[in-house]
């Protein structure tokens, strides 16, 4: 974030920020980091610390300055910071003290990246004659990298106006004991004081991440290639290959998930390069699911099949965890025993057929929701956020209100103990006596109301305070047998990082109690950690299945074909003077809608010669309010239709919005309809798509006559529809 960029949001915000925030950041930080992270300080650390302390107050700030630009070279008559005055005393302070300083050899590839393909030429022109102009920047950089060794190119450069920030290592190490990744600003802080991103605050009940230096050492040096890989060039894979001989081998669970991560980028770029033997060195090195799929797979398709049997088996019979004994099960039985779907093809075509009418299809999970409610059943919209809040809420003594419940940082909304995957080991007896009290329900659900008064809206990495799912949270606590419950809770307390993901999307309740249902429609996956849950949450003693959805048409299904004309373009600046609507089922016309609207602001002149509507029209014309009832029971139970749907969806919900009433509904647009079983036209608009189906429009962008027009294409669409349906 730039200098401009937070003062703008400042001021949007109307929080000023005072004139050294920047400073008071840096220092907030160091300060935080030698009280809580001394034990993991390397010497240079310590002494980055004591040496910026020395500094002069604006010197210090012009040196954080920099640490907040993009990149560690800046020019020097660049530096203009007018709080500060004039910048070269600061600067030559800065370059006495080591901390900025012209740049070698070692800068080589930075400063390439740094300057203009103009100052570029005029190095490589300076030692090779002849050289083409017509070069982009980035194949320039080629050309030097090929042709130009790096002490040559530096030497021939003019670097007096040029600075590199020294010590960023340093830097981008206290930042990431403070933040637990690689940042390389304080752009979180800025964005806290002005109210963009909230604190938690525990009152400095706070717990190192790392408890010694091996530790940290260790996460950093994975984590600083991890962010390194985002931008690695595809000619340097080679030199990271034999670099990966030297990786340190993880000690601890955190830089193991790291070490992971980074072979499986890196793997995937050289992949994509088309370096196999170097792409199957990296996943070599990483021990996840992912790197063992795509190596063997990689095997396989270099005919290695007695190397990928064995990995295979490896993976069979000593897992490193659930995802990989699911995957290598799978690929095994395709590639050794001759079956001929994988567990998560099979569980799709075993899933319950719903059918449901297309026009829902925008939203397939709400779609089944509705379904399951209308034969009589409960059923809730769910996915991760049931168990999360159930989880947070029913622990919330432990994670956040206790005297051992601490924080990494202000900004780590995450307990402690949840990153470490010490929870339950911390809490087991105070963790099962809560899993006990599960056998009554009504007394949990007491509880949970009162933890939910007491710390509504309090910031937490869990979940999010919202109303809407305490009614599917309550009917999980009635209807869920209490050993199921209590299964999935525990596992989530003793391994919340691979536990939180991956729920089915709907909870049902029937007859038979609870249910959980993934959805899926025509050309979905079934991902392998959403079967990995449904299969636990089965062996945990709940029912969990797919479902797929089968698109219909619904003769009896009623859509309403909206048409509005506003006083211009934006729903949140502009107002409805008229509303048409036509309500069609089975193929007909059988009702319509239209009346003016006063819109309570005036009607530019331009907007009155194109749709006609004066403001001595709409004068008299009744405010939304008085037809929102009437509107609203037009459209009971239809499906909501128009030409560019979301314009005119967008408007007459913002008109619900201020008279503090609800409108939801499911959307279908004609122009996109259209656009998809209708291809070839030049223009889909309303009038063009009207004269090529001679379709009557004899009052264009007046509401009823094009409501009753996209009617027509409706009609078409649905024929199509049926046709393609059978």
């Amino acid at each position: 974030m730039t200098f401009d960029q937070t003062h703008w949001i400042s001021r949007q915000q109307k929080r000023p920020l005072p004139t050294f925030y920047y400073h008071e950041h840096f220092q907030e930080m160091l300060d935080f980091v030698m009280r809580h992270y001394s034990h993991v300080l390397l010497p240079a650390h310590v002494s980055f610390v004591d040496g910026f302390r020395k500094l002069s107050r604006n010197a210090q700030c012009l040196y954080v300055r920099l640490v907040n630009r993009k990149g560690c070279l800046f020019a020097r008559t660049r530096v203009r910071y007018e709080e500060l005055g004039d910048s070269r005393p600061l600067l030559r302070e800065l370059q006495r003290a080591g901390w900025v300083e012209p740049p070698e050899k070692r800068d080589f590839r930075d400063v390439l990246g740094f300057l203009t393909r103009a100052q570029i030429y005029d190095v490589v022109l300076a030692r090779i004659a002849g050289v083409s102009r017509s070069m982009k920047k980035a194949e320039l950089i080629t050309f030097v990298h090929e042709h130009i060794q790096p002490g040559d190119f530096m030497a021939a450069l003019d670097t007096s106006g040029i600075l590199v920030q020294r010590r960023a290592d340093a830097v981008r190490y206290l930042l990431f004991l403070y933040f637990g990744r690689i940042r390389d600003s304080l752009t979180q802080f800025t964005m806290r004081d002005l109210g963009l991103v909230r604190t938690q605050a525990l009152q400095e009940n706070y717990e190192p991440r790392f408890a010694d230096r091996e530790e940290a050492l260790e996460h950093y040096f994975f984590a600083s290639r991890l962010k390194a890989a985002d931008s690695v060039p595809v000619g340097e894979l080679a030199e990271l290959e034999a670099e990966m001989r030297d990786w340190p081998e993880p000690n601890f669970s955190g830089s193991a998930g790291l070490r992971d991560s980074l072979a499986t980028k890196l793997g995937g770029i050289a992949e994509r390069a088309g370096q196999v033997e170097t792409a199957m060195a990296f996943y070599r090195a990483g021990e996840s699911a992912e790197c063992s799929e795509r190596l063997v797979r990689l095997l396989l398709a270099a005919g290695e099949r007695d190397a990928a049997r064995k990995h295979l088996q490896r993976c069979l019979d000593d897992p490193r965890n659930d995802e990989e004994w699911l995957f290598a099960r799978d690929l095994y039985e395709l590639k050794f025993n001759k079956k001929r779907t994988t567990s998560l093809t099979d569980a799709l075509r075993a899933a319950e057929k719903i059918d449901i009418d297309e026009s829902k299809s925008g939203n397939p999970e709400r779609a089944v929701a509705e379904h399951f409610e209308s034969v009589g059943m409960q059923a809730y919209r769910t996915e991760n956020v049931l168990w999360r809040t159930l989880f947070g809420l029913l622990f919330w003594e432990e994670l956040f209100a206790g005297d051992d419940a601490k924080l990494h940082s202000p900004f780590e909304l995450t307990p402690a103990t949840l990153m470490q995957g010490s929870f339950y080991d911390d809490n087991s007896e105070r963790i099962e006596t809560k899993l006990a009290a599960l056998e009554k329900p009504g007394a949990i659900k007491l509880k949970i109301l009162k933890t939910y008064t007491e710390y509504y809206g309090t910031p937490n990495g869990i979940f999010r305070w919202r109303q809407p799912h305490d009614d599917a949270l309550f009917a999980l606590l009635e209807h869920a047998d209490h050993d199921a419950l209590s299964a999935v809770l525990r596992r989530m307390c003793q391994d919340y990082a691979n536990s939180r993901y991956g729920y089915p999307d709907l909870l049902v309740i029937d007859t038979d109690g609870v249910r959980f249902v993934e959805v899926k429609t025509a050309g979905d996956q079934l991902r392998r950690n959403q079967l990995l849950r449904l299969e636990q949450l089965r062996n945990d003693g709940f029912r969990a299945d797919v479902a797929m959805v089968r698109w219909v048409l619904d003769p009896q299904q009623a859509y309403v074909v909206v048409d509005v004309e506003t006083t211009g373009g934006r729903g949140d600046e502009h107002r409805v003077t008229e509303i048409g609507a036509v309500k069609v089922r089975d193929g007909e016309v059988i009702d319509r809608f239209q009346t003016l609207l006063n819109p309570q602001r005036s009607i530019p002149p331009n907007i009155t010669r194109l749709t006609g509507i004066s403001p001595a029209m709409v004068e008299q014309a009744p405010l939304f309010a008085d037809i929102a009832e009437k509107l609203a029971a037009f459209m009971q139970g239809a499906i909501f239709v128009a030409h560019n749907v979301e314009f005119d969806y967008g408007f007459i919900a913002a008109e619900f919005r201020r008279i503090g009433q609800p409108f939801r509904y499911p959307r279908l647009c004609t122009c996109a309809s259209m656009r998809r079983l209708y291809p070839g036209h030049r223009s889909y608009s309303l009038a063009s798509l009207c004269r090529a189906y001679d379709i009557p429009l004899p009052r264009h962008h007046r509401a009823l006559c094009d409501a009753e027009a996209a009617a027509e294409l409706l009609l078409l669409i649905n024929e199509k529809r049926q046709a393609m349906t059978g």
